[in-house]
């Protein structure tokens, strides 16, 4: 119920009774006040009039359970929301979910992880109260093969969303770093459960750079923050609800067609690399070259010197620009 009210309180230009709400959810005045109680507790600036009822009085920074339930708008994804203060890794928590029967379409956010983990085995810096840290869980039945792709549509739906959002004009480094301004905001890292031919369940996991204002010496030149960027407090939940919508949009697509061919125009357009010089860092060989785009499967198209065309496959080596990280 109190996912609901919130959702309610927000709608309200101006106040809605005590009355009504007992109305609308079939419960006593008592226990309106209880729920209102706690929202308060939880960080709501609620102001309760006489005569007048409830009203939302200010937008705050608040992440729980029932902050997130009460923004998402999608059909699936995100119906089973789990919200932990503190945990070692939401990737480590939708595994366990997913491992005792938890739906697809799973999530789980943490407000601190103390084991958060990059690619390669890295760490991510996850301070408490300040970032977003989400995993979401899915059971697909396609082959494993096609599997790297989600971690494309998960950058996509990030920058969808940060753009939308915060109105700032958000970019993806190839294949799914999220950037603005040549910096970059957001890590993904996806896992796999497989058999041969059978994908017992993936795990997205996602963080995004949003009210921390100091990095690390070592990634100080290359990372910013949302709050950095818009020079003011960002609230973490209407971007987590916003992702999950245009994840669930961008994913149905690629079910369609088991691969990225619906996405191509959209990823594209903000691709920071595209129609750019990038060198590619190939183990076997390394070469430079003009981005093209994307192709259906997400490999980087890379147009060399001589005009022969390489595709680069994301799981195999790293594009990093000429001139720069981007």
């Amino acid at each position: 119920m109190k996912s609901e009210i919130l959702t309610l309180l927000r709608e309200q230009d101006g106040y809605i009774s005590g009355q009504e709400l007992c109305d609308r959810f079939g419960v006593s005045r008592t226990a309106v006040w209880k729920a209102i109680k706690q929202l308060k507790e939880s960080g709501y600036d609620i102001e309760a009039v006489p005569n007048k009822g409830y009203h939302l009085a200010g937008q705050k920074d608040v992440l729980t359970q029932n902050e997130i339930e009460s923004r998402m708008n999608t059909k699936w994804i995100g119906k089973e929301v789990y919200y932990k203060d503190i945990t070692a890794s939401t990737n480590l928590d939708v595994k366990k979910l997913l491992e005792d029967g938890a739906k697809e379409g799973v999530l789980v956010v943490g407000g601190q992880q103390t084991q958060g983990r990059g690619r390669r085995g890295r760490s991510w810096q996850s301070p408490p109260d300040t970032n977003i840290y989400m995993s979401l869980g899915l059971r697909p039945d396609y082959q494993p093969d096609l599997a790297p792709m989600v971690t494309l549509i998960q950058a996509l739906a990030v920058a969808k969303a940060v753009q939308e959002v915060c109105d700032l004009q958000v970019e993806i480094k190839w294949p799914n770093d999220v950037v603005i301004h040549g910096r970059k905001i957001c890590g993904i890292l996806t896992e796999m459960s497989a058999e041969t031919g059978y994908i017992q369940y993936v795990v997205i996991g996602t963080g995004i750079n949003v009210n921390i204002r100091e990095f690390p010496e070592d990634i100080r030149t290359t990372a910013t923050s949302l709050c950095m960027e818009k020079q003011e407090t960002v609230l973490r939940a209407p971007i987590i609800a916003k992702t999950m919508e245009y994840f669930e949009n961008y994913y149905e697509k690629f079910l369609k067609t088991g691969d990225l061919s619906l996405l191509l125009d959209d990823y594209n357009q903000i691709l920071v690399n595209c129609n750019t010089e990038v060198r590619v860092l190939d183990p076997q060989h390394e070469f430079q070259g003009i981005a093209r785009g994307i192709d259906n499967l997400g490999q980087l198209i890379v147009e060399k010197e001589d005009k022969t065309i390489e595709k680069v496959y994301a799981g195999e080596v790293s594009v990093r620009g000429v001139y720069g990280y981007v």
